[in-house]
């Protein structure tokens, strides 16, 4: 497979891992940068290595690397902060891109995080914004000329459903509505085309393998961005935050979007783990993880008759993870995980796996099917220390 970058990554012997959907693994490289920077940056020069190691251009640095990823151009991504955090900026500045509209549109499968940053703004602002959710395929009609803002998640978290991105980023365009697109379960999965879309965010720790913890990124449009005043005015979004002048003055471009100090191990973590994908064609990369996902499906049904395949039929309609439903779906999962193959779990009944084909072959697949229909066949699951929920799921 000409995407396979298996030894780059350093992965337990005798692990499947198809969970990279929610934590990507460690890269080679990672280890090495991350020691770096605590032995030589830190470790030797102190608080000099913010000029001498250039930490403070690592946020910028980072953000021009996953620019290419999303289909942004440079010097439109900010790093830093949590998802969460990139989510209520986005929304915040949309808002003030349409002063006189109300309704914020999301969708009913929408990360629940989104949506709950969305309230929370909403109860804060105190000024008679809604919060209006629409089954996912019934988006783009709802899309109307009062939606101030469309917040939706590109790729379904549960199912690995896929939104229509240019389909409704042209319908939230024509309708005047600023288009914020969650790229959570969407960067490194797939090619990205931002299109005409206001805003984007994302985290970086699934598909590009920055760690976990690693920080989030925000994408704004570079037309837009000079027409928007924080929500958050942090000191390293000041044009000039070393003046420590007590009036706030934004910093151009998205880089007022900036916040407070940088996560600096993390952000190194990160750029290590985007060396990867200098020489990734995300073309190339798609078709591998469809043909990798149309294996496993085609394998676990031929095995495991009990399961339902809770996810599009339609290779085309999914981003790059598969869900299987069942009532004991997470007993299951916590035994194929003891079995050497790593998935996860979210309610009520859906067991997910991830397809990252920097990692993973068609190899992986069949033994992994294999495993699965084993713990099915034999009700290896029925294990009493298989039935007890831990805190993550």
């Amino acid at each position: 497979m000409a995407v396979l970058r298996k030894e780059a990554f350093d992965l337990p012997e005798g692990v499947i891992y198809l969970d990279g959907n929610s934590l990507g693994p460690l890269p080679r490289g990672a280890t090495a940068r991350a020691m770096s920077v605590l032995q030589k940056d830190w470790g030797q020069d102190l608080i000099r290595a913010w000029n001498t190691a250039d930490w403070m251009a690592l946020p910028a640095h980072v953000g021009d690397r996953i620019a290419p990823l999303i289909g942004a151009p440079p010097g439109s991504v900010a790093v830093g902060d949590t998802l969460s955090v990139k989510v209520f900026q986005a929304l915040a500045a949309a808002l003030q891109l349409r002063p006189e509209r109300r309704v914020i549109l999301s969708d009913t499968g929408n990360f629940p995080s989104d949506l709950y940053v969305a309230d929370g703004l909403v109860s804060l602002l105190d000024r008679g914004y809604t919060v209006r959710t629409t089954p996912p395929e019934a988006v783009a009609p709802a899309i109307t000329e009062e939606v101030a803002a469309v917040l939706l998640t590109h790729v379904d978290y549960r199912t690995g459903r896929l939104h229509d991105m240019a389909a409704i980023t042209l319908r939230a365009e024509a309708a005047g509505a600023a288009m914020i697109w969650d790229l959570a379960h969407s960067t490194g999965a797939l090619p990205i085309d931002l299109g005409s879309a206001a805003f984007a965010v994302g985290c970086s720790y699934k598909y590009l393998n920055g760690g976990p913890g690693a920080p989030a990124f925000l994408y704004i449009r570079p037309d837009l961005s000079e027409r928007i005043t924080p929500a958050l005015q942090g000191w390293l979004g000041h044009a000039a935050p070393f003046e420590m002048t007590r009036a706030y003055r934004p910093a151009p471009g998205v880089a007022r979007m900036r916040i407070g100090t940088p996560p600096v191990i993390q952000l190194a973590i990160l750029d290590a783990a985007l060396d990867l994908w200098d020489s990734v064609d995300l073309d190339a990369l798609r078709r591998a993880s469809i043909t990798l996902s149309e294996l496993f499906i085609a394998e676990v049904e031929a095995r495991c008759p009990t399961l339902r395949l809770a996810s599009p039929r339609d290779p085309a309609a999914r981003g790059s993870q598969v869900s299987f439903a069942h009532p004991e779906g997470y007993a299951m999962v916590q035994a194929c995980i003891a079995a050497g193959v790593i998935g996860d779990f979210r309610a009520p009944d859906l067991m997910r796996f991830g397809f990252a084909p920097l990692y993973l072959d068609a190899d992986d697949v069949r033994r992994a099917a294999a495993i699965l229909g084993d713990v099915i066949e034999r009700e290896a699951w029925r294990r009493p220390e298989y039935q007890t929920r831990a805190k993550v799921t």
